[in-house]
């Protein structure tokens, strides 16, 4: 009677990233809602501007970007007293550039910085283009299936067994009914954000991207007649 072996093959891969997209907010407050519009509006002219400088789809620094519409609102805040303050406004607008020049990114936000007051980095996606991941993802995979082949005949050697032959090969956790699949991806990138000083010239902003990890996790039923 066939002898069965039933295996997860992983393998992992790590990758710099090739894309880096700041998301932005541009944002400021204040007792009348006009003029509040109007500096994250005269800001925003500027950033944008100096977007469209750098922008080059084909060579960078700067692929893409796209802003979002100015949003609007207003509160009447409450002090520590509990005594309900004038009315506040506010006027905000979100910004993403993506960039493949990491030390272009870096001197861009470090020149909005100093630039422009209501100017916030929320952060940075670091990505690989599409066609670098879907090649990494094919060869993680193909890792996997290799990873679980050499586990199920390790497993038959250690029983005295010989070669296995493969029947049934899908993603982590589809062998098994009522489970659904694993996913596959790593973590996505981290940013790191450092001040370096430059011995007296100002500190300088240091964006540090970790390396992208692209994983996959396949099961694997293997036969030993």
């Amino acid at each position: 009677m066939p002898t069965e072996f039933t295996v997860r093959g992983s393998h992992s891969a790590f990758q710099p990233p090739e894309r880096g997209t700041a998301q932005i907010t541009l944002a400021f407050q204040g007792p009348a809602m006009q003029p509040v519009y109007d500096r994250v509006v005269g800001d925003l002219e500027a950033v944008t501007a100096s977007v469209r400088e750098l922008h080059d789809p084909a060579n960078g620094p700067v692929t893409w970007w796209a802003t979002q519409h100015v949003r609007t609102w207003a509160e009447r805040p409450w002090n520590q007293d509990g005594k309900q303050l004038p009315l506040v406004h506010h006027a905000s607008v979100g910004m993403q550039v993506k960039f493949r020049d990491f030390a272009r990114l870096t001197s861009w936000v470090g020149r909005l910085v100093d630039a422009a007051e209501g100017f916030r980095l929320d952060g940075v996606t670091w990505a690989l283009t599409e066609a670098r991941r879907v090649e990494l993802e094919r060869t993680v995979r193909a890792a996997a299936v290799k990873d679980a082949a050499r586990r199920a005949q390790e497993y038959a050697d250690a029983l005295g067994l010989g070669p296995v032959r493969p029947v049934a090969v899908a993603d982590a956790g589809m062998l098994s009914q009522g489970i659904s699949p694993m996913g596959g991806a790593g973590p996505a990138a981290f940013m790191r954000l450092a001040a370096k000083d430059t011995g007296g010239s100002g500190p300088e902003l240091e964006l540090s991207p970790e390396d992208i990890e692209i994983s996959a996790q396949v099961d694997a039923r293997f036969l030993v007649d």
